[in-house]
């Protein structure tokens, strides 16, 4: 979904018919100005998507950024301050602060997984458990934070995991399917493959040509085991049951890329807030 489209969309989803209480209290005329305060520590981020939603809704809103995406915040910090018409800032404060919550807190849970596997050379992964059409926003604060984003969406890249591979007939079925259709569509698209075994992994390397192995639920021995097999012939990616508890001995492994759909779909949000007052009418 294009951005503007969502932030149209959430505004009539919020607004209705009026923002009546702003529009009885609040005088046509009246100017204001609010900052953006922190209250918890952590990464900062939706700046940027935050003044996107103000200036949409007002494009005559000033914003003044003081702290941008992914620098490290405390509480009692000023991010932004925006200044304008008070009946704007009023009606457009909650769908930002939404936005930038949410975002802060994915971003500084990445950060603080990266942070824990920074000395060894794996790439922190999100995964396609998202939000619905919330999704840009939340792989954006995974961004923020460190990680990098897998496939945005089933569109744009091939991953076959175990219910493909089982409807299909088997891996080699599957990964030969996979082959013919992107030669008959013309498109070039990277090939992941998740094995839930050995018996698995020795289907993938006898078939071959694919980018990407997962090894889904494989214990860390077991992956030291698998990349001695795979012998660097394409990229690895561990998956399942990984968390903050054990992350660090999944990373040594040496293993390319760990996924861990909780950056996205267990994180608290972090706690700002917009403060408003009346400059002027």
């Amino acid at each position: 979904m294009d951005l503007n489209e969502f932030i149209q969309l959430a505004f009539k989803e919020d607004i209705g018919d009026g923002d009546h209480s702003t529009l009885a209290a609040i005088d046509t005329g009246a100017i204001g100005n609010a900052k953006l305060l922190v209250k918890e520590e952590g990464i900062l981020a939706g700046v940027e998507i935050a003044k996107k939603v103000f200036h949409q809704y007002d494009p005559a809103l000033s914003v003044e950024v003081f702290m941008n995406d992914g620098v490290s915040i405390k509480y009692g910090d000023i991010a932004f301050t925006v200044t304008g018409h008070a009946r704007s800032i009023l009606t457009t404060e909650r769908l930002a602060l939404n936005i930038m919550q949410r975002m802060s807190g994915i971003a500084t849970k990445t950060r603080q997984l990266v942070n824990m596997v920074k000395h060894t050379n794996v790439i922190l992964l999100d995964t396609r458990k998202t939000t619905p059409l919330f999704r840009y926003f939340e792989k954006e604060a995974v961004r923020i934070g460190g990680g990098r984003n897998h496939r945005f969406g089933l569109y744009d890249m091939i991953m076959l995991k175990d219910n493909h591979i089982d409807y299909a007939g088997g891996i080699k079925e599957a990964i030969t399917k996979t082959h013919r259709y992107l030669a008959e569509k013309n498109k070039k698209l990277k090939i992941e493959v998740e094995v839930r075994n050995f018996r698995e992994l020795n289907e993938v390397l006898e078939t071959g040509t694919v980018d990407v192995i997962m090894l889904d639920n494989f214990q860390p021995q077991d992956i030291k085991t698998a990349l001695g097999q795979i012998n660097g012939v394409c990229k690895v990616e561990a998956s399942g049951g990984i968390n903050q508890d054990n992350l660090v001995e999944f990373a040594e492994t040496g293993v390319d890329y760990i996924s861990i759909g909780a950056l996205t779909h267990q994180v608290k949000s972090l706690d700002i807030s917009l403060k408003a007052k009346i400059d002027k009418t």
